[in-house]
């Protein structure tokens, strides 16, 4: 699907469950999910005023894990754009045979792979002049997209929603989701992030420089950071059976590295009630399907059990 044939704005589904009716709440999902079936989610938010302002005779130059979903939405948004692409990939060459990375080469992406320590410089201004030095007509866009521009692109999940809300739940990885709907919600609102990753106390501070970046000093949002099973792309098998069961309710498939732990975050905050009667609560699916694929590779799930939820990530 070509990027002129977004969804847009996603739809906004109510989810119907017993337990919500028990603790007098009204849940609905916002379905990023459904913008587009490569480039979905908070990743086509976070690119999109980054690439409608991009000088086409410039290359791009990001970051990315294995199995990214940033470098998945990148590469293909630059081959839609006709600009040229280089993805630093985490990890040894070997992992350039798994199906993400060699869809982001099939969209013309070229990757380089740099060790751990290397890739730990990803954030330097010292590396990122080594960087430019061999790609010297390329843009580098920071991991996962975290830019100023990506801040607006997030912000407007907030002007979509149509109706009055109490609080919106997200997955945080770079924390930019989480700023860029802090910076939009009213005062009286809510945003509660659930960090997907281990040891993510830090990102509290990088949620307050991306707040200041729109000369926004809020305080209504907060970070969840118990809830990563052990830390970025770990699961668990009550994670998988949440998964399942949620698609069973509600026949939508989460993904298990952001959005499956997310809601059942979500659920066990409402079991404690976190939330207070007449609340009416968000959950933002940020897409992220191909997640699925890095599981498969892994031997983490297996193709019965994508079955069990009706669906199959293609190779």
């Amino acid at each position: 699907m070509p990027l002129e044939k977004l969804v847009l704005p996603s739809p906004l589904q109510k989810l119907d469950d017993q337990r919500f009716v028990e603790k007098s709440v009204e849940v609905y999902l916002k379905r990023d999910d459904l913008i587009h079936p490569v480039i979905s989610g908070n990743k086509w938010r976070k690119l999109k005023y980054f690439i409608a302002q991009h000088d086409s005779h410039l290359g791009v130059l990001s970051f990315g894990g294995a199995f990214s979903n940033h470098l998945v939405a990148l590469a293909y948004a630059c081959n839609q754009r006709g600009i040229p692409s280089v993805g630093i990939v985490r990890g040894e060459r070997s992992s350039e045979q798994n199906s993400t990375l060699s869809y982001c080469q099939k969209l013309g992406m070229q990757l380089h792979f740099a060790d751990r320590q290397t890739y730990k410089k990803r954030n330097q201004v010292d590396y990122w002049r080594e960087l430019q030095a061999v790609y010297p007509n390329y843009v580098i866009l920071p991991e996962g997209g975290r830019t100023k521009e990506a801040l607006l692109g997030v912000g407007e999940i907030i002007t979509e929603v149509p109706l009055e809300f109490t609080h919106i739940v997200c997955p945080v990885g770079s924390g930019t989701t989480l700023a860029g709907l802090a910076a939009k919600v009213q005062y009286h609102q809510q945003v509660i992030g659930v960090a997907a990753l281990a040891k993510a106390d830090y990102l509290r501070a990088e949620v307050e420089q991306l707040l200041m970046l729109q000369d926004k000093d809020k305080n209504n949002w907060q970070l969840m950071t118990d809830f990563h099973l052990g830390g970025f792309a770990k699961s668990s098998p009550d994670l998988l059976s949440y998964i399942q069961r949620f698609y069973q309710l509600h026949q939508v498939t989460l993904d298990p590295i952001y959005t499956g732990k997310m809601c059942m975050a979500f659920e066990k905050m409402l079991l404690a009630d976190k939330f207070p009667p007449g609340s009416k609560i968000i959950l933002l699916h940020t897409g992220g399907l191909q997640g699925w694929h890095g599981f498969k590779q892994m031997k983490r799930v297996n193709d019965d059990y994508l079955a069990s939820i009706n669906w199959l990530p293609a190779d």
